[in-house]
């Protein structure tokens, strides 16, 4: 079945997400079109997030997504795809980013991801990750150089924040993104995701990944403040949120148990109201 594609229904998808008060304040044209990638992006994610269905069943599913995508590209039906077909002509967006987003989510469908080698967790924030704001920085209007940069240290970013936050509610799913070089390095053996989160040296291991996902903040955030061509609210958002979320997550500590940050609706506002008035 097609995904309703109506920008009603593609802004109640959004709407409960971080990304929502960045996006709302967009033109019309490149606020559609941001709705429509993360409607994209929430459809293959839940597929590679489905419990119910098996492996083989995912992949068929991605594998229409792909196929979808490379009709859409090659002028013929469109099929899923149609959901994106307006932002795509209207932004010039690349097959390629959407491909990519599609590979990432294969990771997941192909096997739980364990303690993977720090390039591939690298590959994977780019295709899960760096791929969407590539996307993203062209409906923002960027220039395509540090568009592309932004897009890669900020999609870096937001991932592992995401990974460091999310660690009981990934091991519980069998699945541990943290990088085996880090996990080795605190002394921690493989055995269970569960048992693996739950060693009080993980803290350890955390650090060294959120000493990467501060490095790139600080690139993005250097991108930023040369005030780039577009319009930037929306990464700077993230960027302010997230980075916020990160600090929190660190100065709690990944000690066993642990809590999950969340940022309260009057802080993301206010976010958004003082990111407003630097403009």
């Amino acid at each position: 079945m097609n995904p309703d594609t109506t920008p009603g229904a593609l802004q109640k998808q959004v709407s409960g997400s971080s990304f929502y008060a960045g996006m709302r304040v967009l033109p019309k044209a490149e606020r559609e079109a941001m709705y429509a990638i993360y409607g994209f992006c929430r459809l293959v994610d839940d597929i590679a997030d489905d419990e119910q269905g098996s492996r083989p069943e995912r992949a068929v599913a991605l594998n229409t997504w792909r196929r979808d995508i490379a009709s859409l590209y090659a002028g013929g039906d469109p099929g899923q795809a149609k959901l994106v077909a307006e932002a795509v002509r209207r932004f010039g967006l690349l097959e390629a980013d959407f491909v990519a987003v599609i590979d990432g989510m294969e990771m997941d469908v192909d096997r739980d991801v364990r303690w993977p080698p720090l390039a591939e967790l690298d590959l994977y924030c780019d295709r899960v990750a760096s791929a969407v704001g590539r996307l993203s920085v062209r409906v923002f209007g960027m220039e395509e150089a540090p568009g592309i940069e932004l897009a890669f240290h900020l999609g870096r970013a937001l991932q592992l924040t995401n990974i460091l936050r999310d660690l009981d509610e990934d091991a519980a799913i069998g699945r541990v993104y943290l990088p085996a070089e880090a996990i080795t390095a605190a002394g921690i053996v493989f055995t269970t995701p569960v048992d693996v989160v739950g060693d009080p040296r993980i803290d350890i291991a955390a650090r060294q990944v959120a000493a990467i996902a501060h490095e790139h903040y600080a690139k993005a955030r250097a991108i930023l403040v040369t005030r780039p061509r577009g319009h930037l609210l929306a990464p700077r958002l993230m960027e302010a949120v997230y980075a916020k979320v990160l600090a929190r997550t660190e100065a709690i500590g990944w000690m066993p148990p642990r809590t999950r940050v969340k940022m309260s609706k009057p802080e993301l506002l206010w976010t958004v109201v003082r990111l407003g008035l630097m403009r």
